[in-house]
């Protein structure tokens, strides 16, 4: 299948400014392409996997990527749909970003191979020698304010205001496309639907100062069935970095993709072919129950993030905290982390610790009498190994890293203590 179908196939692709055109680019030539990652936190996460991934795709394709750290623009931010004014960063923590990020693209495209091999660029390379004067007679004069204002970024910041420093953030990412051009012969930006106005500034600016054509093409903002955003700026951010979002937490947020979703992710997020995933998607409608294709999504993403090992640790991390392993083999960070939607339960470090007295004064069970039940039927376990000891008691040895134990009662319902 042609990349530009493909692409259309699998919803990546939102708006562009000539499709016909675009098309026959791809499909005739060797295109330079780049998408702009400004330094606004210290790594990068899912909603900017879209993009990366989709650099990969079309580098895969044939084509070379330009991928361009915003040193520059994110010392100054980008206004695009929000609703207050970005908090300034300092030059020291854009420099200190803006690495990390690089580090971050390396492992998913190549830049070791090929003609077409990716190439790392940061705008603060042109803009720290561009001076005020010179920005805006050589790059200004070429933008009228109406112009300017009938963005949509910036006509919804008109009422509640906006910062010249904002407002002129479009030019600036505008006159990034020009220097590619100029530097590289980059004829393609993409990015985020919500950065076609900032986008569209580019081909304007080469239009009027080189009298060249550039293309844009803009990549759906990705959303839930619900609508939720997959981004930082909206509260539920997994992150690239495993420090900030562990591989684990990383398989259980696919895992736990609605149904509803799971198909749509597997286009946008791995390179399984199209007809793989209709298949996919047959063997998974035909026993949901059995979450297939989240299984299959979880496995594909964690492993192209953080690499196979990571990804066998975290179904490992998951059978034990949820299979009935023995906990111990796991670190209390782990379980917190993996456990964080149990019950945590805080107990007298010197307080009894006959396992009756525990199950009743945590609240775990109502009484001695369905403890004493529970303990000889069965159904208490600690730390993963089942007790049935009806004078067995807490010792330092069922506490992991000292700090905690689990309680399960039954292999579904857990109970985190911790100790005061």
């Amino acid at each position: 299948m042609h990349i530009f179908d493909d692409l259309k196939a699998r919803g990546l692709i939102f708006q562009t400014t000539d499709e016909v055109a675009l098309r026959e680019a791809l499909e005739k030539q060797v295109v330079s392409f780049y998408i702009g990652f400004d330094p606004t936190a210290d790594s990068l996460h899912l909603g900017n996997l879209v993009q990366i991934l989709t650099m990969r795709r079309l580098q895969l394709a044939g084509h070379k990527p330009y991928a361009l750290v915003g040193g520059a623009t994110g010392l100054i931010g980008d206004p695009s749909f929000k609703d207050d004014e970005r908090s300034l960063q300092t030059k020291e923590t854009v420099v200190e970003w803006s690495g990390k990020i690089r580090g971050q693209l390396a492992r998913f495209l190549d830049f070791e191979n090929g003609a077409n091999k990716a190439e790392m660029t940061n705008n603060y390379n042109w803009f720290e020698t561009l001076t005020f004067i010179d920005f805006l007679r050589d790059v200004g004069k070429h933008f009228t304010i109406n112009y300017m204002m009938n963005k949509e970024s910036v006509k919804r910041r008109i009422e509640t205001g906006i910062s010249y420093t904002e407002f002129a953030y479009q030019i600036m990412q505008g006159y990034d496309f020009y220097e590619l051009n100029q530097l590289h012969g980059v004829t393609l930006q993409l990015g985020g639907s919500d950065q076609w106005g900032n986008m569209t500034a580019g081909t304007e600016l080469l239009r009027r100062k080189a009298d060249k054509t550039g293309h844009v093409m803009t990549i759906p903002l990705i959303t839930d069935s619900t609508g939720k955003k997959f981004g930082k700026s909206e509260g539920n951010a997994i992150w690239l970095d495993p420090e900030k979002t562990s591989p684990y937490e990383m398989y259980q947020f696919w895992l736990n993709v609605g149904d509803e979703d799971a198909l749509k992710m597997l286009k946008i997020f791995t390179f399984l072919s199209l007809d793989e995933i209709d298949e996919i998607g047959a063997a998974f409608d035909a026993a949901r129950h059995e979450r297939l294709a989240q299984k299959i999504l979880a496995r594909e993403v964690v492993t192209l993030v953080h690499g196979e090992e990571a990804y066998k640790q975290a179904v490992h991390i998951t059978e034990v905290l949820f299979g009935g392993g023995a906990l111990k083999e796991l670190s209390a960070d782990v379980i917190r982390v993996g456990l964080s939607d149990m019950p945590s339960v805080s107990v007298s470090a010197d307080g009894d610790k006959n396992i009756v007295e525990i199950l009743v004064s945590t609240g775990i069970v109502s009484s001695k009498r369905q403890a004493r039940e529970d303990v000889a039927n069965g159904a208490i376990y600690i730390n993963g190994e089942r007790v049935t000891d009806l004078e067995y008691s807490l010792t330092a040895a069922d506490k992991i890293d000292g700090a905690l134990t689990v309680i399960s009662r039954g292999k579904k319902r857990k109970f985190i203590l911790t100790y005061n």
